[in-house]
C-alpha cells in the first residue's frame, strides 16, 4: 500500500509539473498567442523547439516571428507565408518559405482588416517609432501585432547563428556566432509586436517592440536591430 501511495504521489507531481509548465510555456492575451519566453532561451539555455509551425491550423491572415530552434536562423511568418532565414556568410544569407521549422519562443497572431498610419517624416528610429506607435494605441486592446511597408534609407538586421554545442546561460553566450547584415535604400516589409507587459517574453528587457523585416524581393530577412525610414506606411489592426 505505501508503494502505491508512493507512486501515486509521484504521478500526481509530474502531472502537476507537466500542467505548470505548459501554463508558462502557452499564453493566448488580446489574440496574441505566445509560446516559450526570450528570457528562459537567453538566461536558461532552453533553445529546444516549444512550438512547430507546421502546428499552427489557421495561416490566413497570419504573421508571427521568433528565432528558429537551437538559435539557427530566424523566422517570419507574413500573411500566411513563413520565412527562414540562415547565415552563410558574413555577407550571405539564405532566406526559404517553409513551415517545416520550429522555435523556442514564438509570438503569433492572425490579423484580417488594418488601418492604415502615414508615419510623420519626423518619425525616423526605432524609439521613435515605439514612442509613436505607444502614443497612438492607448485606447487600444494591447498587446498587438503591426506592420511597416515602404522604403528604408538604412537598417541593420541580424540572423542567429549560435555555434552547435554552445552553452546558453546569458546574452553573451546567446549571440555567439550571431552575423548582422547592413541594407540601404531598400523596399521592404517589418512585422513586428508590440507590448508594455512582455519584456524578457517576446520582447528585449528595454523595447515594447520586437520586429523582423524583409526587403520585396524576399532575399534578405532577419530581426530588425537599427533603422533610418525613408517613406512608410504603419499598419494597425483594426479593433
Amino acid at each position: 500500500m505505501k508503494k502505491i501511495i508512493t507512486g501515486l504521489f509521484a504521478i500526481c507531481i509530474t502531472s502537476c509539473n507537466t500542467t505548470n509548465k505548459e501554463e508558462i510555456l502557452k499564453e493566448t492575451v488580446s489574440d496574441i498567442h505566445v509560446v516559450g519566453t526570450m528570457k528562459n532561451v537567453i538566461w536558461k539555455g532552453e533553445l529546444e523547439g516549444r512550438i512547430s509551425l507546421d502546428t499552427i491550423s489557421d495561416k490566413k491572415g497570419l504573421y508571427g516571428l521568433g528565432p528558429e530552434s537551437y538559435l539557427k536562423g530566424e523566422l517570419l511568418i507574413n500573411n500566411g507565408i513563413c520565412y527562414v532565414s540562415e547565415v552563410t556568410s558574413d555577407s550571405t544569407m539564405t532566406v526559404e518559405k517553409k513551415f517545416d521549422v520550429s522555435a523556442p519562443f514564438f509570438v503569433y497572431a492572425n490579423v484580417s482588416e488594418w488601418n492604415e498610419i502615414e508615419l510623420p517624416s519626423t518619425i525616423k528610429t526605432i524609439p521613435e517609432l515605439e514612442q509613436f506607435i505607444e502614443e497612438r494605441t492607448r485606447e487600444k486592446k494591447r498587446p498587438f501585432a503591426f506592420k511597416l511597408k515602404g522604403t528604408v534609407s538604412k537598417a541593420v538586421i541580424h540572423i542567429q547563428n549560435l555555434p552547435e554545442g554552445t552553452q546558453v546561460a546569458s546574452p553573451d553566450d546567446a549571440h555567439k556566432g550571431q552575423v548582422k547584415y547592413e541594407l540601404e535604400n531598400t523596399t521592404s516589409d517589418i512585422i513586428g509586436f508590440f507590448s508594455t507587459e512582455h519584456k524578457g517574453i517576446f520582447t528585449h528587457h528595454d523595447s515594447y517592440l520586437h520586429m523582423h523585416l524583409i526587403t520585396e524581393d524576399e532575399s534578405k530577412m532577419g530581426h530588425l536591430d537599427d533603422i533610418e525610414i525613408n517613406t512608410m506606411t504603419l499598419y494597425l489592426p483594426k479593433n
